[in-house]
């Protein structure tokens, strides 16, 4: 089978190793999105203190990096882990809490917007873990950079790779080595996929699953808003995800004790084919891709419990209407494709970022302040509801935390959700040619290259995308200097070395980066003969650096990704002059 990002067990043959990326957990670890456990070897790291407790739905996915102990001459050292927006859900509301050292790294402008003119508010910010990286420290000079790179490389990225490292405060580049030669990015491409979400959507928004009264008595129509993680009940894959099996008790209520008996599945949505241009032959069936519908529940896994892989429905959008019906007492032989009725008020598009969303808690409140899922009361004495009126609703978790699932576990399926969005937002069809033409035009509009990050999907399955390891270095530069503040949320989905995301199992040995443990936050890519790794790190004297290494004809699967580590790491230990 093809090696691709994600894939579980050993490498296939001349492929790329299970390091690090999602699926590769030996049996008995913490479920994906739980609190992932301090590596025992990473650095001697002491655990910092246990945070407070917190609703599950709350928790950012990871937790914070683990404290590293000072060192000589290192007087601004940073983590970024705590280069975080913290999602929290609490009383009805989404609150996002930027850190003091987040603050006094990038500046003191507010976080998103969007956010405030939502309402959201922030409680007091949480202490540092470790200093934040220092406004005067000195900055390397590329002669200091290439003499830390250009030794650690020995062969080990093959014959086609670039690399690219950057200062994120003055943008220069630092170290280049086939910089602008286009490679395939593999799963870094979920870093434009991040960027444009966040320019482009609201970060509150939620996304909508409706249930609506069809055109025939006793018929209910299910309407995907394209939300990867609904769940069908309580076993979820994704925890405080939007369930099925609380809007069939809604639509029970509104029916004022009508049954239904048949369920209509509108997925209509997104559009054009549903697998990727440019994907493996393989991939569909792989476990970790699915096809690309408006409307499946855990991510199309046929299992919930089955981690970052699993088998997938192949009509993940008939599946969740058949779990639907279900739960509305409906056979699966009475479910079916088809539309909402005509006239079938639209959910709401994706909210442009700016827009306020109103969506608390997974129920959205209607004009009025009462909740869209109150009982429907039959229409006139005894007669069913008009078709195309709402029965029901429920709601995914805010924008931002499915960008950070996307980005620390490297989902595929969210990530291929999220670019639609971004299409729709931008008044393009919801397709993958739509979502690949909406990611260029947002990453353009953010004064990014736009054509050295060319993606024809938005989760990186394709060897069709090709970007050059300056444009992402850049990407991750702008997103860090705070001339973009919407997407500074992208660093708190970005795994840290040693410690979480598809990073933990990484950076572990002396020979394989362990200098940088803790130190390096950043996004893995892996397909067959395909390794990739783009993120920042603060360097010796305290100085924040980008950087992005890319490499699609390599020898040796397990070599390249060491040598990548091995790189990061000395960037986090170098003063480089």
């Amino acid at each position: 089978m093809t090696r691709r990002d994600d894939a579980p067990g050993g490498p296939a043959p001349g492929g790329s190793p299970p390091r690090g990326e999602p699926g590769n957990r030996p049996q008995g670890s913490p479920p994906p999105f739980g609190r992932a456990q301090v590596p025992p070897n990473a650095a001697q790291r002491p655990r910092p203190p246990e945070p407070p407790s917190a609703p599950r739905a709350s928790r950012v996915p990871g937790p914070p990096p683990p404290q590293v102990a000072p060192r000589k001459r290192r007087p601004g050292l940073l983590v970024l882990g705590v280069l975080v927006l913290v999602l929290a859900v609490a009383a009805g509301a989404v609150a996002l809490i930027r850190p003091e050292p987040v603050r006094r790294l990038f500046g003191s402008n507010p976080v998103p917007a969007a956010s405030e003119a939502a309402g959201l508010t922030g409680d007091p910010p949480p202490g540092e873990v470790l200093p934040p990286a220092s406004a005067d420290a000195p900055m390397p000079t590329p002669a200091g950079v290439a003499r830390a790179v250009d030794p650690q490389i020995k062969g080990g990225l093959g014959s086609h790779f670039g690399i690219s490292v950057m200062d994120v405060a003055t943008g220069q580049t630092l170290y280049g080595n086939n910089a602008n030669v286009p490679v395939t990015p593999a799963s870094t491409t979920k870093l434009a996929t991040a960027a444009a979400v966040l320019a482009s959507v609201d970060p509150s928004r939620r996304l909508p699953t409706r249930a609506v009264a069809g055109d025939r008595a006793g018929e209910v129509v299910l309407i995907g808003g394209g939300d990867p993680t609904l769940s069908a009940g309580r076993e979820q894959a994704y925890p405080g995800a939007a369930r099925l099996d609380q809007l069939a008790d809604q639509v029970t209520k509104a029916l004022g004790g009508a049954h239904p008996t048949s369920v209509v599945v509108d997925s209509t949505l997104f559009t054009g084919p549903v697998y990727g241009p440019g994907w493996d032959s393989d991939t569909p069936g792989g476990g970790f891709a699915s096809a690309t519908v408006a409307l499946a529940t855990d991510g199309a896994r046929t299992d919930p419990r089955s981690g970052s892989g699993g088998t997938r429905y192949p009509k993940p959008d008939l599946a969740a209407g058949q779990a639907f019906g279900r739960l509305l007492g409906v056979a699966p032989s009475a479910v079916r494709l088809g539309k909402a009725p005509a006239g079938t008020a639209p959910a709401e598009a994706a909210a442009p970022a700016g827009a306020a969303s109103g969506a608390s808690g997974g129920v959205a409140p209607s004009a009025n302040g009462s909740p869209e899922n109150a009982p429907v009361p039959p229409d006139g004495a005894g007669r069913p509801p008009a078709p195309g009126t709402e029965l029901g609703r429920v709601e995914s978790p805010p924008m931002l935390r499915l960008v950070e699932w996307m980005l620390s576990m490297s989902d595929n399926v969210i990530a291929e959700a999220l670019a639609r969005q971004v299409a729709i937002a931008r008044g393009q069809p919801a397709s993958y040619d739509g979502a690949s033409a909406a990611i260029r035009d947002t990453l353009a509009g953010l004064g990014l290259p736009a054509g050295e990050l060319s993606a024809a999907d938005g989760s990186g399955l394709s060897r069709s995308n090709h970007f050059t390891a300056e444009g992402l270095a850049k990407l991750l530069a702008v997103a860090a200097n705070g001339s973009q503040p919407k997407l500074q949320p992208i660093f708190s989905g970005l795994p840290v070395a040693a410690w979480s995301g598809t990073l933990a199992n990484r950076y572990r040995g002396a020979d394989s980066g362990k200098a940088g443990a803790g130190l390096v936050r950043a996004k893995t890519g892996t397909l067959t003969k395909v390794n990739a790794i783009a993120g920042v790190v603060v360097d010796a004297d305290g100085r924040l650096l980008s950087f992005s290494m890319l490499a699609d004809k390599v020898p040796n699967g397990w070599l390249a990704p060491i040598t990548m580590d091995r790189i990061a790491a000395e960037l986090s230990r170098c003063g480089c002059h």
